[in-house]
């Protein structure tokens, strides 16, 4: 995974697309590779806890999650092809067949689109959330990915808390909310 990695981070699809974007609600650091930055920081801080295995890949969904917003259809759903989560599924394929590892990436945000559902109503798609819960094979991976993301400047720490309570009452996993930085 480590020289995977490398030839993504040297890719020229990617260095161009890195350079995208502005301050705005979630991601004050603007510039995708500024949310890169900031995220690797974060991995950084879980190095005892995560095996090297986990590390490489974290370090993939840290590179990969949110490459290709330059390239997509502002508010599109994260289901449809133009959504930057489906472009940036489609690069990684290029490099991995780790079909868990693709799905981590075309759903990392659905943990948001249900809380967000939740703090609006009070209750949220359980069906979405079902087939969410059937997709990903590794949950622990899958959710310090999500610790590691939602943990960066200007994201609220109460919606990984209430991600990972949904998730620990249907599968088992370490992460809890001990591992929120």
């Amino acid at each position: 995974m480590k020289d995977i990695v490398e030839q993504i981070v040297s890719d020229p699809r990617y260095l161009k697309n890195i350079e995208y974007g502005e301050p705005r609600s979630g991601h004050p650091e603007g510039k995708v590779k500024l949310h890169i930055a900031e995220l690797e920081e974060i991995l950084e801080k879980f190095t005892s806890r995560i095996s090297e295995e986990q590390y490489w890949k974290l370090k993939f969904l840290i590179q990969v999650h949110d490459a290709f917003k330059a390239e997509a259809t502002p508010n599109s759903p994260i289901e449809s092809s133009n959504s930057h989560a489906s472009l940036a599924r489609k690069f990684a394929s290029e490099f991995t067949d780790d079909t868990d590892l693709l799905n981590m990436i075309q759903f990392h945000d659905v943990n948001y689109a249900l809380w967000k559902e939740y703090a609006a109503t009070g209750s949220h798609d359980v069906e979405r959330l079902s087939r969410l819960l059937d997709t990903i094979v590794d949950w622990d991976l899958f959710l310090i990915f999500l610790v590691i993301d939602g943990s960066s400047v200007g994201k609220d720490p109460e919606k990984l808390r209430w991600f990972i309570a949904e998730v620990r009452k249907r599968k088992r996993t370490m992460v809890d909310e001990s591992w929120i930085v």
